[in-house]
């Protein structure tokens, strides 16, 4: 199949990937979308259209083709999404480029460099000694959530547990001070927002801060991924603005961050929904390296990055013209009943086996750097929190969420914390 447009044209009308009928149900949004075709046509705020690519093997294979670039300037005729999405949100010109120009929208040499110099920062061993800092937050943070709820009353595991671990976690890394901390986990929340309003104005504050750190840490080098990347500016190899070290430091703690947040409040919801599959991991404490696993195959917080193939690719039957947009849809390939069996059913003990077959990470070059800590705190976070709270319930409210562009939010998860153990 092949049109002289885009190349998927399997539709008339693009699906809106933000739109809050999608975002509703997501789900069985992705399902709809999945079996509608393995290629779709899909527009985000407003922007060109887009090829959004449905399924498994497709998705996969989209992840790992160097045909499909992340930088639409290095593609001949690149058809540029990011421009419409600014101009929607509101950016300043000025800052355009520290969204819009990072390490996830780099290629080649480029990408080689930038991810060579943060992957100092995620060395088996920082990783290894940032798992026991991991498990010293948590468990200060379980504590101080059963001094509140004492009296019986319930606490927001939100505000209590799932943004103070991974905001603490990413910002000892990197290399924000205590002090600073609370300001970035808020700007953090209104930059994922998509929402117009407020937006610009954290985005400067963020890029001023980071700026400001850069110069402290000149004057006084510290043991943090900032420091290291000056260290790195200053060598005779690996060179880097200032704007890209700013950039990428922006990336690291708000992506870092929020997307973990959310994948921990989602994971404690889901959790509560399956007491059968929950209860054998509280009783022996094993287990959860495959419940991890399993959760993020099926909540995983990032529907995809766009890619632009450089030349004229197929891809479930359909050409897709080089230099215009495609979404390799994450989500839905996460719950492709090709792929996995079950695909719609949570299954906390399903065999994960010696390669992680899930996407929520990618695949190839882009394969998230910080995927090992992520899957760190979200093990240790969950093993401490049923293990210190066993009985833990969902008290009234219950899950608190808030719907945006795109996505169903959980800005609250109100619970009973019986039984404290020790």
């Amino acid at each position: 199949m092949t049109t002289d447009d885009l190349g998927s044209g399997t539709d008339a009308e693009p699906v809106d990937l933000l739109s809050k009928e999608l975002a509703a149900d997501l789900h069985a949004g992705y399902a709809r979308l999945r079996e509608r075709s393995p290629v779709l046509t899909a527009s985000v705020m407003g922007g060109p259209p887009m090829c959004l690519v449905t399924r498994y093997s497709d998705v996969r294979s989209v992840l790992v083709d160097p045909r499909f670039r992340s930088d639409p300037a290095s593609v001949p005729d690149g058809q540029d999404v990011r421009g419409a999405i600014m101009s929607t949100l509101n950016i300043p010109d000025d800052l355009v480029d520290y969204l819009a120009q990072n390490i996830l929208s780099t290629d080649g040499a480029d990408h080689t460099r930038l991810r060579r110099l943060v992957a100092r920062g995620f060395t088996a061993r920082r990783v290894a000694r940032l798992r026991s800092r991991i498990e010293e937050i948590t468990a200060r943070l379980l504590d101080e959530l059963a001094a509140t709820g004492a009296d019986g009353g319930p606490v927001d595991l939100v505000e209590g547990l799932c943004y103070p671990l991974p905001i603490t976690v990413i910002c000892e890394l990197v290399g924000i001070p205590v002090e600073d901390r609370p300001g970035w986990q808020q700007r953090g929340r209104t930059l994922s927002s998509m929402n117009p309003d407020g937006l610009s104005t954290a985005l400067r504050e963020v890029v001023e801060h980071v700026h400001e750190l850069i110069a402290r840490r000149r004057a006084a080098p510290a043991d943090d991924m900032i420091t290291e990347l000056i260290q790195a500016q200053e060598d005779d190899g690996d060179r880097l603005s200032d704007r890209e070290m700013v950039t990428m430091v922006i990336a690291l703690v708000i992506a870092g961050h929020d997307t973990t947040a959310q994948l921990l409040a989602s994971s404690v919801q889901a959790l509560l929904e399956h007491p059968g599959q929950l209860a054998p991991l509280i009783e022996h404490s094993g287990g959860w390296t495959e419940a991890v696993q399993e959760l993020m195959r099926m909540r995983g917080p990032v529907f995809g990055q766009v890619r632009y193939p450089t030349t004229d690719v197929e891809v479930g039957g359909t050409v897709l013209r080089a230099g215009k947009p495609v979404m390799p849809g994450l989500l839905c390939a996460n719950t492709d009943p090709r792929e996995f069996d079950r695909a719609d059913e949570l299954d906390l003990r399903r065999e994960i086996g010696p390669v992680e077959r899930h996407l929520t990470f990618g695949k190839g070059a882009h394969y998230c750097l910080g995927a090992p800590l992520v899957t760190d705190e979200l093990e240790i976070a969950l093993r401490a929190l049923f293990t210190r709270f066993p009985r833990l319930s969902l008290a009234e409210p219950g899950v608190e969420r808030e719907m945006r562009p795109g996505s169903s939010r959980i800005v609250g998860l109100s619970v009973h914390l019986p039984e404290v153990k020790r």
